[in-house]
């Protein structure tokens, strides 16, 4: 049924919650596992040069952070048996989802919700509610809440 399922995280403990769930899934339909982290880009405060150098260093750190973290989400499920790979996506979170999801033609999308309400979910918005309206393939959303 799944042969391919995309996972976006963000590196909390609260996105990794959707984890045990494509384990199974992954396992049960020998489904291949794609990690994405999006990192969005920082806007820039003061135009000055020597800001511009040291918001580039820290965007590049960054998508150093991420690529080490997602190869190790990659090399425990490697370790599993479960073929893995990762992506490292640019920009707006919702719209990179969508566009790996399509470009990479996946089955399914699963990740967790934080579970925001009220004002902090208009202030953040909602990654998962952008996916769920604009996507055309399934969504496998968990709850996952602060403990």
């Amino acid at each position: 049924m799944y042969k391919t399922i995309l996972v976006p995280l963000d590196g909390s403990k609260r996105a990794e919650a959707i984890l045990p769930h494509v384990e199974d899934l992954a396992h049960r339909y020998e489904a291949k596992v794609i990690f994405l982290e999006v990192v969005e880009p920082e806007p820039v405060v003061v135009a000055e040069p020597l800001h511009e150098a040291y918001d580039s260093k820290r965007h590049t750190r960054r998508l150093v952070e991420v690529e080490y973290y997602l190869k190790a989400r990659r090399g425990e499920f490697q370790a599993k048996g479960i073929q893995s790979q990762m992506c490292v996506g640019e920009g707006p979170v919702v719209e990179e989802i969508i566009k790996v999801a399509e470009r990479e033609n996946v089955d399914l999308i699963a990740m967790a919700s934080h579970g925001r309400t009220g004002l902090p979910r208009v202030f953040y918005g909602s990654v998962a509610a952008g996916v769920l309206h604009r996507i055309d393939r399934p969504l496998l959303l968990i709850r996952s809440l602060d403990h």
